[in-house]
């Protein structure tokens, strides 16, 4: 197959993310002398100043990271919990059933920030100075906006007019919107992180010291008090009504991101590592459980099939089991990734597409559904007639082109983020989502540049459910990067943006990479990459309003009439999408026994890059 870009192959480092910039970024601090996790972090924190519309500093990242001394694949929890004062009878008594897409009530307790300063204190060699000044540069002298920076803003210019005031000062300069290309500066951005330096100078020469210093200011310093101040100022959101955040100084001041076990399984000789069940990563884990040992030999009809039914299975697993819970109400893992439990799951998959939502029953435990859950799917199954739903997307759908959000006039978003992989000479390996924090969902901090986050909209408000809202536990997230071993070493990190669509075009891009012939010795991450997609949404999204389509089938053109025509006529509501459309995949790779790096991405959106030596 011919590819859009060749993979990329060298012995230093290498690094992919969703934006060039980020990407060269990574690629400096390694040049400089710095590892693979400086390099993640000081990327990390250029992609909140270059896809703000994607993620902020108070948004939320789970990191993967595989040291290459031999040291075990660890997750690094960057997902902040729902505030204290988050209750269910706060929200309810306000007259809501779903926390809202937008505003300051949808803040968890802001975890990206905390998470990049312990992988720096923990895994990096530089200073906070040296990770943070390429953000700084680009925050302060400006960096050309892509186009859908633009077209994001131009879609909330009402509510940022009307409502939220601070966000128009920093997003909408002189009355316009960033046109593709232009110079887009965030002064207070920049002001921010220099004065953060500052007072972490000050604390004392030690790089250890400098960082826990700025820990400190985040949580109790400078930066919480303009946090809580915006947070505590009622704002509209997509209520319609205006709320404050639940967000308190002790809510900042407690919490600490945290080092987990990954959750893995053993597919093919490859040992796939994912955050846990308080995110969506084991779904990809029982999605590859659910193969046949003769996966390989499905013509292309079938195998979008089955692997769509597959993920309807996991997915309706996820929305009944997973969630942040301990004691009794753990999440069953161990049963949901088992031999007889994915066998008998397996047997559901039949030669026609299901419109079900069918959760199963691991260890003999009964499954719970959200009663939206079960709205959304009569509401899906009455709304989407068969015409409508093989209408091409763009039509008039809202349907998203690049694998970016679409953005109502209210801020409401159906989420995306960022990516980024890095491995350097050493054999360090991190893999890392950071999203949240979008500008679109929530007013900007005025004196900081950057507003909260509203991950608590994926919790369900009612009890007894693994994902329902409570103090104290984080919001099952859509957030998932990957790591992948063989014979217990690392040798692949990826991922991608996507929200529901994260654990599908990840499935898609692994089955890829396995069949696939290497290139000069190497896996072929690119042709992997470029191989035409899909997804379904054939369960509750986990966006406000969390809708869903039950049937559906999204694919991009390129893959083909007959296979299109095939899944027809299996009962699949197929929308016929352009033929670059799904999936932001990156990906680095290296192996262990020529120490040869491999790297790739997306060119979907023509915003992913590659680069390494």
């Amino acid at each position: 197959m011919v590819t859009t870009r060749p993979t990329l192959q060298g012995t230093f480092g290498m690094a992919s993310t969703t934006h060039w910039l980020a990407s060269q970024t990574a690629m400096a601090v390694l040049e400089d002398g710095g590892n693979a996790y400086d390099a993640a972090v000081a990327a990390g924190f250029v992609l909140q100043v270059v896809e703000p519309h994607l993620n902020g500093p108070a948004g939320e990242v789970p990191v993967l990271i595989a040291p290459g001394d031999g040291r075990p694949v660890r997750v690094l929890c960057g997902q902040g919990t729902a505030p204290a004062g988050a209750t269910l009878a706060h929200y309810t008594g306000l007259g809501l059933e779903l926390v809202p897409g937008t505003g300051p009530l949808a803040a968890a307790v802001p975890g990206a920030f905390d998470a990049w300063m312990l992988l720096l204190r923990d895994y990096g060699t530089r200073t906070l100075a040296q990770v943070l000044t390429y953000a700084i540069g680009y925050a302060e002298g400006g960096h050309p906006a892509v186009e859908r920076v633009g077209e994001t803003v131009e879609s909330v210019r009402e509510l940022f007019e009307t409502e939220w005031t601070a966000s128009a000062e920093v997003y909408l300069p002189g009355g316009r919107a960033p046109r593709p290309g232009a110079l887009l500066r965030n002064p207070a951005l920049a002001g921010t992180w220099r004065r953060l330096i500052a007072e972490a100078e000050a604390a004392g020469p030690g790089r250890e010291t400098q960082i826990e210093a700025a820990r400190h200011t985040w949580r109790q310093g400078f930066i919480a008090e303009a946090l809580l101040r915006t947070a505590g100022t009622p704002a509209m959101d997509t209520s319609g009504e205006r709320h404050r955040s639940t967000l308190t100084g002790d809510d900042l001041a407690r919490w600490e991101a945290t080092y987990e076990e990954p959750v893995g399984y053993t597919w093919n000789g490859w040992r796939i590592c994912k955050a846990g069940p308080w995110s969506q990563g084991p779904s990809l884990l029982q999605q590859l459980a659910l193969l046949p040992a003769d996966w390989t030999a499905w013509d292309d009809t079938e195998r979008v099939h089955r692997l769509v039914e597959g993920t309807k299975l996991a997915m309706a697993d996820r929305e009944a089991w997973y969630g942040d819970a301990a004691g009794a109400a753990a999440v069953p893992v161990d049963a949901l990734l088992s031999g007889t439990y994915s066998h008998a799951r397996r047997s559901l998959i039949g030669e026609g597409a299901s419109y079900q939502l069918r959760p199963g029953s691991p260890g003999g435990r009964t499954p719970q559904l959200a009663r939206h859950a079960h709205t959304a799917a009569a509401a899906g199954s009455a709304g989407e007639a068969a015409a409508d739903a093989h209408r091409p997307v763009g039509a008039g759908t809202g349907e998203p082109t690049v694998g970016e959000p679409t953005v109502s006039s209210d801020g409401s978003t159906r989420g995306d983020t960022c990516h980024l992989d890095v491995v350097d000479r050493w054999g360090n390996m991190v893999s890392a989502t950071p999203s949240g924090g979008w500008l679109q969902s929530s007013p900007v901090v005025p004196e900081l540049g950057f507003p909260l986050g509203t991950r608590l909209q994926m919790a369900w408000l009612e009890p007894g459910l693994p994902n329902s809202l409570t103090p104290g536990r984080r919001p099952r997230t859509t957030l998932t990067p990957s790591l992948a071993l063989r014979d217990g070493v690392p040798v692949l990190a990826f991922g991608t943006p996507g929200g529901d669509q994260q654990e599908q075009w990840q499935l898609h891009f692994l089955l890829a990479v396995a069949s696939r012939p290497p290139v000069r010795g190497g896996p072929d991450l690119q042709g992997a990459i470029d191989a035409p997609n899909w997804h379904t949404e054939s369960f509750p999204g986990s966006f406000y309003p969390r809708a869903m389509r039950p049937g559906s089938v999204t694919v991009e053109s390129r893959i083909g009439e007959e296979v299109i025509d095939g899944l027809r006529r299996r009962g699949h509501r197929v929308t016929v999408g352009p033929p670059w459309s799904e999936g932001r995949l990156c990906a680095v790779a290296r192996d262990p026994e020529t120490g040869i790096l491999s790297a790739a991405a997306n060119p979907r959106g023509a915003q992913g890059y590659a680069v390494g030596r």
